[in-house]
């Protein structure tokens, strides 16, 4: 069961709150979501392909398992010719580079959803960071960057407002960040003596969350540039899934049966993604929880650490792909 600092918050939210069921229609729009053959992104996906989208583009690390989820979406909504199915690794900048570099041939691009991601308590490194880190904030950050102009673009062709959405957690409450204290915080993540990966990643959606925030304001401030775009994020609450497949005995036994009776079914946590996709200019740069404007953890209120998280994040986005700053 998740410790955090406001537990009756929580227990109100998984109990009595239930996100209102996706009816807004995309009809012609065209759509990706990471993640998208298993979990939240698959369930998300199945919103959008049932709520008229032209296209969704399931951007997984397998294709084969991304075909049993186009499968399966077609047969629950019976609709045929709208799943695509591309490949997309976070373990690796270079498919990172070339799935945005295929993304560019696209008509248009009204949607991202940034919802992969992982869970392990194991420290590996994947390139020059630890895979937690590397999968949920340096990637997806990077991903976001990369086809922000085709967002921009978008939106300035068809007078639209596209949205760039984040899967983001409540869990971000629930880290002390003594990292923040490091001369390079990323550095010192990648560091397997310094590493407390038990808090690993309730610390990974808070760094994914500074990001975010930098990524809204830096949009906001080059409103100048053709076509606005909507940047927010969203928490599905404490959802079923197998995130915790690590876990073993009693240990797993203990999670499933807080899991069995407070955590929200798959495709009602998946609500919130689609209701974020959908969020005006009002939602712009903020956190949505149970679909409203949500409260931040304190740490995330920080403007002086997101500044040097985001420098340190900047400085490694410069060096994998140099120029992509310009994009915001």
């Amino acid at each position: 069961m998740p410790d955090i600092q406001n537990p009756i918050a929580f227990l109100r939210s998984q109990f009595f709150s239930v996100p209102p069921y996706p009816t807004k229609k995309y009809t012609g729009q065209t759509i990706i979501v990471t993640g998208s053959n298993v979990g939240l992104g698959l369930e998300a996906a199945r919103h959008f392909v049932r709520l008229d989208a032209a296209k969704v583009i399931l951007a997984v690390r397998s294709l084969e398992k991304g075909e049993v989820a186009k499968e399966s979406i077609e047969a629950s909504t019976g609709r045929t010719g709208v799943v695509e199915v591309w490949q997309l690794d976070l373990s690796h900048y270079e498919s990172v580079k070339d799935f945005a570099k295929r993304a560019q041939g696209l008509a248009r691009l009204d949607v991202l959803v940034e919802n992969a991601g992982i869970v392990t308590f194991k420290f590996s490194m994947m390139e020059d960071d630890e895979s937690t880190i590397k999968t949920n904030v340096v990637s997806p950050i990077l991903h976001s960057l990369l086809l922000l102009p085709k967002l921009r673009e978008t939106g300035a062709k068809f007078n639209t407002l596209p949205r760039l959405v984040f899967v983001t957690s409540f869990v971000h409450w629930m880290t002390e960040f003594p990292e923040r204290e490091e001369e390079n915080i990323f550095e010192a993540l990648a560091d397997e003596k310094k590493a407390r990966m038990d808090d690993r990643y309730n610390l990974s959606k808070l760094l994914e969350m500074y990001g975010v925030q930098e990524i809204a304001e830096r949009v906001t401030a080059s409103s100048s540039k053709k076509g606005k775009v909507v940047v927010n994020h969203s928490n599905p609450g404490w959802v079923i899934t197998e995130a915790m497949r690590e876990w073993t005995g009693l240990q797993m036994f203990v999670f499933k049966f807080f899991r069995a009776i407070l955590a929200r079914s798959t495709e009602v946590g998946s609500r919130t993604t689609v209701n974020a996709a959908e969020g005006g200019e009002e939602t712009h740069g903020h956190f949505l929880d149970d679909c409203t404007i949500g409260e931040r953890s304190p740490l995330l209120q920080d403007k002086d650490v997101q500044k040097r998280v985001w420098s340190d994040l900047a400085e490694k986005l410069e060096k994998i792909q140099p120029g992509i700053l310009q994009n915001l």
